[in-house]
């Protein structure tokens, strides 16, 4: 088995190639390839490139490793060891030239299930700023290798929160509702458009917390392990781990206040 900083290198290295190539082909000008679940839920062909390249490069260094990607889907491996990767968080920023996208890659053990996966090493590159955050199992959490912490004894009425919203019209009204609720007991809510990023704001500091629903494992596997190596605590619906059902993330104390207000929202959610 390879140690967390082997393995971070690699989702390092190859979060930054795949960085590189998303900002050249902006600079060039983007094409929308196709649209999935809805016609505001758009893949590019820079999507699609980056994770190539990504699955690629992870193949020729760690040939018997699984891969799950947002793009192309899954494979998988003999190791027990899989890549979890979304070529472009925040593919609709990436599209309108807003500089909030970023490349994910993370590497867990077992199955590829936020349930049940042990995340060891993530990366996420943000090529627009050149901010890129990187964290493993035990190693802490660091921007451009200075180390992370979460802001400490925030109260909930000073707090500013981040979410998002899905691609689902009806969806991201009844979470507009929830945000509705929740505005007038905390400092503010931003929405920044990249769970990724998100994620690590609240392990840099610049978000205080974060809570979303109906993410895909790609969206925040490396965020999630950032967020966590920086001291916040991440948790899903619930007592389970984060998941397409939740994921809510803050320093320690803010989380206690915070999470049943949030938990009591989404109870009657189905």
């Amino acid at each position: 088995m390879p140690s967390n900083a082997e393995l971070l290198a690699i989702a390092l290295t190859v979060a930054r190639r795949a960085g590189e190539l998303a900002r050249q082909r902006r600079e060039a000008g983007v094409e929308v390839a196709a649209s999935k679940s809805s016609l505001s839920d758009i893949v590019t062909q820079a999507d699609r490139e980056s994770e190539n390249l990504i699955r690629q490069a992870i193949a020729a260094a760690r040939p018997n490793d699984g891969f799950f990607g947002e793009e192309s889907g899954g494979a998988e491996g003999t190791s027990g060891l899989t890549w979890v990767v979304d070529p472009i968080d925040g593919t609709v920023n990436y599209f309108y030239g807003i500089p909030s996208y970023a490349v994910s890659v993370a590497v867990v053990e077992g199955d590829p299930d936020p349930l049940t996966w042990r995340t060891l090493a993530g990366a996420v590159v943000n090529p627009a700023n050149g901010e890129v955050y990187t964290a493993s199992e035990g190693g802490g959490a660091h921007l451009n290798g200075r180390q992370l912490r979460v802001k400490e004894n925030t109260e909930l009425e000073l707090a500013l929160v981040g979410t998002g919203f899905g691609y689902d019209a009806a969806k991201r009204v009844r979470q507009a509702r929830i945000v509705a609720e929740l505005i007038g007991k905390v400092r503010d809510v931003r929405r920044i458009g990249a769970a990724s990023l998100d994620l690590c704001n609240v392990a840099a500091g610049r978000l205080d917390a974060y809570y979303e629903r109906g993410l895909n494992p790609w969206d925040h596997a490396a965020g999630a392990l950032i967020a966590r190596e920086a001291g916040a605590t991440v948790g899903g619906l619930g007592d389970a781990r984060e998941n397409d059902e939740l994921i809510v993330a803050a320093q320690p104390g803010l989380f206690t206040q915070l999470n049943p207000l949030i938990q009591a929202a989404y109870a009657d959610w189905v």
